[in-house]
C-alpha cells in the first residue's frame, strides 16, 4: 500500500496580500455569527488598520424601511461587521456621480454624499445592482488582520465587481473557495456543523 501526503485540513499557502479592493474568504472552521463562512470585502488596509464590509450577511430588512425618504429600493440590507452596527454605509458603482466617494476597485466605490445617493436612487438612476446598504463594518487594528491571516483564519482573494455587487449571495462563499481549487474545493463542501457530517 503507498501512503500518501494529504492533509485536507491545511492547505497549500497561497502568497495573496490583503490590500484595498481584495476579499477575505473566512475558512471552514472560523466561527461566529458576522464571520462564519463570510466574504469581506477590504476597502482599507495600511499601517493604521483595516476596513471591509461583509458581503453576503443580509439581514431580513430593506433599507428604505429604514433610510428616511428612500422609495422603492429592492435590494436588502447586509450586515456589514460587527463594528458600530447602527451606522450605515454604502458601496455603489455611481463612481463620481456621488461626491466624496473612495475609489476601491476599478468600478466599486465607498461611501460619499448620502443625500445623492438617495436622489440618484429615487429617481430611478440607481437600484440594488449598483448600490448595496451595509449596517456597521469589520475592523481590524493596526497588525491585527495579518496576524489572523498568518493564523490562517482568512484566504485572501479576489472577485470580479459584479460579483462583489450581486445582490444574490447565498452561494458567494462555497463558489469562491471552489474556484480556488486544490483542498479548498473540499473545504467548501464541509458542513456548517463538523457534528453534523
Amino acid at each position: 500500500m503507498r501512503r500518501i501526503d494529504l492533509n485536507i485540513f491545511q492547505a497549500t499557502h497561497r502568497l495573496v496580500h490583503p490590500e484595498k479592493g481584495r476579499v477575505l474568504i473566512a475558512e471552514p472552521f472560523l466561527q461566529g455569527p458576522y464571520f462564519a463562512r463570510s466574504i469581506i470585502l477590504l476597502t482599507e488596509h495600511g499601517s493604521d488598520g483595516s476596513v471591509g464590509f461583509v458581503l453576503n450577511k443580509s439581514t431580513e430588512v430593506y433599507p428604505d424601511e429604514v433610510i428616511d425618504d428612500l422609495f422603492n429600493f429592492s435590494g436588502e440590507l447586509f450586515i456589514g461587521g460587527p463594528v458600530s452596527s447602527n451606522t450605515l454605509h454604502f458601496l455603489h458603482t455611481l463612481g463620481h456621480l456621488v461626491p466624496g466617494s473612495i475609489q476601491i476597485t476599478p468600478s466599486i466605490y465607498w461611501g460619499g454624499d448620502f443625500e445623492k445617493i438617495k436622489e440618484l436612487i429615487n429617481k430611478g438612476k440607481a437600484d440594488s445592482k449598483s448600490v448595496r446598504f451595509f449596517a456597521g463594518y469589520a475592523g481590524w487594528s493596526p497588525g491585527q488582520l495579518d496576524a489572523e491571516i498568518a493564523d490562517k483564519s482568512w484566504i485572501v482573494s479576489s472577485l470580479d465587481d459584479k460579483e462583489i455587487m450581486n445582490p444574490e449571495t447565498s452561494t458567494i462563499w462555497k463558489e469562491s473557495l471552489e474556484s480556488l481549487g486544490d483542498v479548498y474545493k473540499t473545504w467548501s463542501n464541509f458542513p456548517t456543523n463538523p457534528a453534523f457530517n
